[in-house]
């Protein structure tokens, strides 16, 4: 047995039911008919959860229940008088702003059933998001995998390249996606609603009504046939810690205990592989001249120049290790096609790992370091031992796994790995259809090559890995451990003096935001009430100063800093203020980094970052306006950083002056505007302030356009052509 409570799972429970649900339109339905059957209590906890996803595609069902989410729960509601929802999502990073539903708790507090109650949920470390998806039912059944409820999710098992069905709200077509979830009952769902229930505990500081007891009607979708009977669930978590409790990593010790008990396969489907601990234990493994075949199912690329240069990017370092240690080509790296596709890339969403035929592991956690170590995620894991049952249960979901995406029937993948006994030759034999699996490229190796080649080099954000890119623990917490030498850590606690007790601050204060009511105190209503009255004062520009100075030790988000300046002084001051009190806290936290960077903590040391470094001092204002266009990660972090890997300060305090500009100006004659609307809501008024929201969108639009641009053209080896240029 590869599960052990209390190392790599946190319990197992028994399922008298299980069954995999393949793809969100699968999933959308089989939530659809539970929750038509509930009586007591529907919990949903996300990533993200959009009132209007569609769980159909369109009108008509049978059940005459409405398509979309909020309304279909009302529906139900409406139905059972005895039944309340509870509904808790991820308070997510302002960089998700414009890919996710607009005021996501307004919309439900105005439209919602009076039993639905909706939440936020920020507690969590600074850059730690709640990644979990969970929907309990009744206490009676549950499902946990890697599908929100939320847009952009739903697609069938055929993903055609052009499904009239797969479109967003707005009726805008979006890309094939692939996902897994899975369906439990009987204790495993009881088990998974005590996980809901502390999530809900924590984020709110309210439980959630008792479990529902035994007995009453079974919830379980009839579109759903069992796979299995009576099995052992296993279920395993990451919660970073949070106050004073400790931290969980059963994740990680699941992923890396199964690794080391692989004996003939290693299966991965994952939208990301970034993980450094996963990756050295694969690579480990294939350099075993009798270890097991890795076979791993990733997306073609990222999604989003952001992701590519960051995420992608890390991808590639570690997929370029594995290749060289895969010294007996047992690796193999795919991507799915479809036919038609015409250059799109079909999303690989789901989160699963299936070793030999004995363990399967469903769930929300991505091979990434934050999905490790940092983020909140539940995974789901059946260890099947030496039982036939489970065994073919684990077969069959590699073997229905295997059929989608080579475009063959599950039986012709088992009999086709019966007859060779290996993944990687099944999968070469069944490959060149339609449907297939391609050798995943990797442009960004041609990037790595070029980190120490000069000012050609391409834009590479991954620079900041392991703080805001795919950290594995609170960004805080590891610049401490990386800058503070060992030898002065005690004395740091004691001293008076020196740039320990300074750090020492600026974390206090953090923490402070995090578990005090600074971030209530520091809210914009109250920064914009407090400037508006002492707008007026003399001292208002000292006072300002002082305020963006404490918010960059404070780690408070400079982008709500500078929306209460735009909100509170006119254009003119506003602008200079908000530029002034912007640069002056990036100079300070830039300064706190170099001075740490003068102790020369290892990290800075080892051959990679003294490359990166070098590149630094070469591009690094381009690298400057790139974090401040195109945000990725918390503003006086990524200051400490740049400070102590040796940027110049003349190159740093450009790259924020040119970054920085565009959006505070826009923000300053857009409040301007604003104002004048709300004094004077004539059709003039209104028109002019549509016109420079729109303006303002085209320029942010144009300038990441045309840095993306410069970004692609250096790594093809030139400058854009003047046609794209224009």
């Amino acid at each position: 047995m590869i599960l052990a409570e209390g190392r790599n799972c946190w319990t197992i429970a028994r399922s008298e039911r299980a069954s995999f649900v393949i793809d969100g339109a699968a999933y959308f339905a089989a939530f659809r008919e539970a929750v038509l059957a509930a009586r007591r209590s529907v919990v949903i906890v996300g990533w993200d959860v959009d009132s209007r996803v569609r769980l159909v595609p369109r009108p008509g069902e049978p059940d005459g229940a409405p398509v979309e989410l909020l309304p279909f729960l009302n529906h139900v509601l409406e139905r059972r008088p005895d039944l309340r929802v509870f509904v808790l999502v991820w308070n997510f990073s302002v960089i998700y702003t414009f890919e996710r539903e607009t005021l996501p708790s307004y919309r439900f507090a105005w439209k919602a059933h009076p039993r639905l109650t909706f939440r936020l949920d920020d507690a969590h470390p600074v850059g730690a998001s709640h990644h979990q998806k969970l929907v309990v039912v009744d206490d009676h059944i549950a499902f946990a995998g890697g599908v929100d409820l939320t847009i952009r999710r739903w697609d069938v098992p055929k993903h055609r390249a052009h499904d009239p069905d797969r479109v967003d709200p707005a009726g805008v077509p979006y890309a094939p996606v692939h996902d897994v979830q899975m369906i439990v009952d009987g204790d495993a769902a009881r088990a998974l609603g005590e996980v809901a229930r502390a999530r809900w505990l924590a984020a709110t500081g309210r439980p959630l009504p008792e479990a529902a007891p035994a007995g009453g009607p079974d919830p379980w979708p009839a579109g759903v046939t069992p796979e299995m009977h009576g099995v052992p669930v296993g279920i395993s978590r990451t919660l970073p810690a949070l106050g004073r409790g400790a931290d969980v990593h059963e994740v990680l010790a699941l992923t890396l205990d199964a690794i080391a008990a692989a004996r003939g396969f290693i299966y991965i489907e994952s939208q990301y592989l970034t993980s450094a601990a996963v990756g050295q234990a694969l690579a480990r493994r294939l350099a075993e001249p009798d270890g097991p075949e890795v076979v791993a199912v990733l997306p073609r690329e990222e999604c989003g120049w952001l992701e590519r240069s960051s995420m992608g990017v890390m991808r590639a370092r570690l997929l370029r290790r594995l290749r060289e240690a895969d010294r007996f080509s047992r690796l193999r790296l795919f991507h799915p096609t479809v036919p038609g596709l015409d250059g799109a890339c079909m999303n690989v969403h789901a989160k699963v790992l299936i070793v030999d035929e004995t363990l399967a592991r469903v769930g929300s956690s991505n091979l990434s370091n934050r999905s490790m170590g940092l983020d909140t995620e539940c995974d789901l894991v059946l260890d099947a031992g030496a039982d036939p049952r489970l065994r073919e249960g684990i077969a069959g979901l590699r073997d229905r796994l295997l059929g989608e995406h080579l475009g063959a029937e599950p039986a012709a993948v088992a009999g086709a790995l019966a007859g060779c006994g290996s993944l990687v030759a099944t999968i070469d034999r069944l490959r060149g259809g339609p449907r297939s699996l391609e050798p995943l490229p990797l442009p960004a190796d041609a990037a790595e090559a070029a980190v120490a080649s000069g000012p050609s080099a391409p834009l590479n954000l991954a620079i900041l890995d392991g703080l805001v890119c795919d950290p594995e623990r609170p960004a805080p917490d590891m610049l401490i451990d990386d800058l503070v030498p060992s030898e002065l850590r005690r004395p740091v606690h004691r001293s008076l003096l020196g740039w320990g007790l300074v750090l020492a601050a600026l974390f206090g204060l953090a923490a402070l935001w995090r578990l005090t009511p600074l971030p209530t105190l520091l809210s914009v209503e109250r920064m914009a009430a407090l400037g508006r009255a002492l707008r007026q004062h003399p001292a208002a520009p000292l006072l300002v100063l002082v305020a963006y100075l404490a918010g960059g030790l404070a780690l408070f988000p400079i982008t709500l800093m500078l929306t209460a300046t735009a909100l509170v002084f006119d254009p003119g001051r506003g602008l200079a203020y908000g530029l002034g009190g912007a640069l002056a806290s990036a100079a300070l936290t830039y300064g706190l980094g170099r001075l740490v960077g003068r102790f020369r903590p290892s990290w800075l040391s080892g051959p990679r970052v003294s490359r990166v470094r070098a590149q630094l001092k070469r591009r690094g204002m381009v690298a400057v306006i790139a974090a401040r266009l195109l945000p990725v990660g918390n503003f006086s972090i990524i200051n400490m950083v740049a400070g102590a890997l040796g940027i110049r300060f003349r190159d740093f305090m450009l790259g924020n002056v040119v970054g920085l500009l565009p959006g505070i100006l826009g923000l300053t004659i857009f409040a301007d505007r604003l104002g004048r609307v709300l004094r004077h809501p004539g059709p003039r008024n209104i028109a002019t302030l549509v016109a420079l929201a729109a303006a303002i969108v085209g320029a942010v639009w144009w300038l990441r356009r045309r840095l993306a641009r410069a970004t692609r053209a250096t790594r093809e080896g030139g400058p854009p052509p003047k046609e794209q240029a224009r």
